[in-house]
């Protein structure tokens, strides 16, 4: 009997210290998860939106795979990142999940509008992106504060915004899409490449020389080799740009190569020592895009980013090619919200109507601009 109770006694020990250590796991668990819940991210990013379970309806009718969308919604512009989802999500039986990355004060329409419309069953989340994260490392002219528009460098910090995905694509607002995503989402990308561009030496761009824009397909476009920074890196001035307004990303590949650090470094060295083009032919984001992924990307189908319709109110393209194309998009100033922009009545098809109304209001603002 002593032997029995001896058993007890160990036997009650260990359940002892057992209920112990899943105490303090548990403790721990929580004290993680509450850390997890109310840490901002390191960007400040944080989602403020939960994907809204899909109808049963829908869950049967599309497939399982999720393909992550990522996307910038600005509240002057809202409408073309509204018209840009709504033309993605009818054209697939994917599951679609769009990471819509907007500021603060955007957050409340951007919800009312995705709620109250025909749009209310797709698959969102929406993040909160800190312009703080930028600082020192974009030259802002006072002059011009209202020209600079942070969100245009949410694409640099992918792996903050959809931390779980292996592959996202990324499209800027003034896109319609015409075809299955699934398509461009699977398209191949090399071994040691973290994202696809399309090539602005491709075919269906090159056709068409951009007037005005400089050495529109050229590195020089962008770079200034005037500058030694530029000179060192042994990057030929003749290489062909690429468009980085839609483009596929591996982001396991990404965060291995520390994509992020490396663009944000180019980007503070530019404060500096002022290394982009002075005729620069795009945006301040291309320039950091095209030195580190400088022959390191793979290339899109060129009809899945067939651009330039907003470079100038004419007709760029024939009514069968825009038809045929996977992919349109109004880079350039004439954006088709504006109407006087080229096949604008091709984005109107996918335009779902502003509840609130405000969109209205900025579109008849932006065509009295451009009749000007």
């Amino acid at each position: 009997s002593s032997k029995f109770s001896v058993n007890i006694s160990i036997l009650i020990v260990a359940v002892v210290i057992f209920l112990l250590v899943l105490h303090h796991n548990f403790l721990s668990l929580s004290d993680f998860l509450r850390r997890e819940l109310s840490d901002p991210s390191p960007l400040g990013l944080q989602p403020i939106d939960f994907i809204p379970a899909a109808p049963q309806r829908l869950t049967d009718e599309r497939s399982d795979k999720e393909i992550s969308v990522v996307i910038a919604a600005s509240d002057e512009r809202l409408g073309g990142a509204i018209a840009a989802m709504n033309s993605i999500y009818r054209h697939t039986t994917s599951n679609v999940v769009f990471h819509i990355v907007t500021l603060n004060d955007t957050v409340d329409h951007l919800r009312m509008w995705l709620s109250s419309t025909a749009l209310k069953n797709m698959r969102y989340r929406i993040l909160d992106f800190d312009p703080r994260v930028l600082e020192g490392k974009v030259q802002v002219d006072p002059q011009k504060a209202d020209t600079f528009k942070p969100l245009t460098f949410a694409r640099f910090y992918l792996p903050n915004l959809v931390p779980h995905a292996e592959k996202v694509i990324y499209v800027d607002d003034d896109v319609i899409v015409q075809d299955d995503i699934l398509e461009l989402y699977n398209t191949p990308l090399k071994p040691g490449h973290a994202a696809a561009f399309s090539d602005d030496c491709d075919s269906t761009s090159s056709k068409v020389a951009v007037r005005g824009a400089g050495n529109q397909y050229n590195y020089i476009g962008f770079l200034d080799y005037k500058k030694e920074t530029i000179r060192k890196l042994a990057m030929k001035a003749n290489t062909c740009s690429f468009n980085p307004g839609v483009f596929v990303a591996n982001l396991t590949e990404w965060k291995l190569q520390n994509i992020t650090k490396q663009l944000e470094k180019w980007m503070a060295l530019n404060v500096v020592e002022e290394l982009y083009s002075k005729t620069l032919a795009g945006s301040i984001t291309t320039p950091p895009l095209l030195i580190v992924f400088y022959k390191q990307h793979s290339s899109l189908d060129p009809m899945w980013n067939v651009r330039h319709l907003g470079s100038s109110a004419g007709k760029r393209y024939s009514p069968q090619f825009v038809k045929a194309a996977k992919l349109l998009h109004w880079n350039g100033h004439f954006k088709p919200w504006g109407r006087t922009a080229s096949y604008a009545e091709v984005w109107e098809k996918w335009y779902v109507p502003d509840p609130t109304g405000k969109f209205n209001l900025i579109r008849r603002h932006s065509e009295a601009y451009e009749a000007k």
